[in-house]
C-alpha cells in the first residue's frame, strides 16, 4: 500500500503532529483520520470489526462439516492435534 502525499504543507503538519503525540508520522495521521471520521459519524472500528465479522460469516458459509467428500482432515477436537503414539503435533 502507498500514499504518496505531495503536499508540504501535509507533510509538515504530520511531522508536528508526530512530534506533539509521540507517534510516527503514520499514527499521527491515523489517530487524526480516526477522529475526524467519528466525528462526522462513522466508527473505523465498528467499521473494521463488521468487515472481519462478514469474511468469518461468508467462510463459515462454505464450510460444511458433514461433508464425507473432502480430502482435508478436519480437527474436531484438541486430540486432532496430536498424533497419539509421539505426543507430537501432527
Amino acid at each position: 500500500m502507498s500514499l504518496n502525499i505531495k503536499n508540504e504543507r501535509v507533510h509538515r503538519l504530520a511531522r508536528e503532529a508526530a512530534q506533539l503525540s509521540g507517534k510516527t508520522q503514520t499514527g499521527a495521521i491515523e489517530a487524526a483520520l480516526e477522529e475526524y471520521l467519528a466525528k462526522h459519524g462513522s466508527d473505523p472500528a465498528e467499521a473494521d470489526r463488521a468487515r472481519r465479522l462478514d469474511l468469518i460469516h461468508r467462510i463459515s458459509l462454505s464450510w460444511n462439516p458433514s461433508d464425507d467428500s473432502a480430502t482435508v482432515d478436519r480437527i474436531r477436537s484438541q486430540e486432532d492435534l496430536y498424533d497419539p503414539a509421539t505426543g507430537l503435533p501432527r
